[in-house]
């Protein structure tokens, strides 16, 4: 059974899609925007405050979840200007100090409200080990 995430220290959704799901061991986190919950706006008054309210969402939903950053397994980012990529990744290596998470980067052209950058997750815990995997036979 699924169990759905809401929490008011994210923005809420903005269409037909949940803030964060969880599914046995598993938290997926939607898509978020640098929206501050609290004034529903999108801060990009800098590149560096849009990318660490789009991640402070996703840590939120997580926690709302019982889950941390440290249970991230999987990130993808989305950028529109591969030249802010730099100051992008100085703020993402605020959220992961050690231990990152597996990630992909799309560059797209356009995303809801004009954001310059967005990120989902993946977060898994209490799994089963990476030794009791039968790597040979599969």
């Amino acid at each position: 059974m699924k169990k759905i995430i809401e929490t008011e220290k994210a923005p809420k959704a903005l269409g037909p899609y949940s803030q964060g799901i969880v599914k046995d061991n598993f938290c997926f986190v939607s898509m978020e925007l640098g929206i501050d919950p609290k004034t529903n706006k999108l801060d990009n008054s800098s590149i560096e405050n849009e990318t660490k309210q789009a991640l402070s969402n996703v840590e939120n939903i997580l926690m709302k979840a019982g889950f941390t950053m440290d249970d991230v397994v999987k990130v993808t980012l989305y950028i529109r200007d591969l030249s802010l990529f730099t100051k992008i990744n100085d703020e993402y290596a605020k959220f992961f100090k050690k231990d990152a998470p597996a990630r992909a980067l799309v560059v797209q052209a356009a995303m809801p409200l004009d954001a310059n950058v967005a990120v989902d997750a993946v977060a898994v815990k209490d799994g089963i080990s990476t030794e009791e995997i039968n790597y040979v036979n599969r």
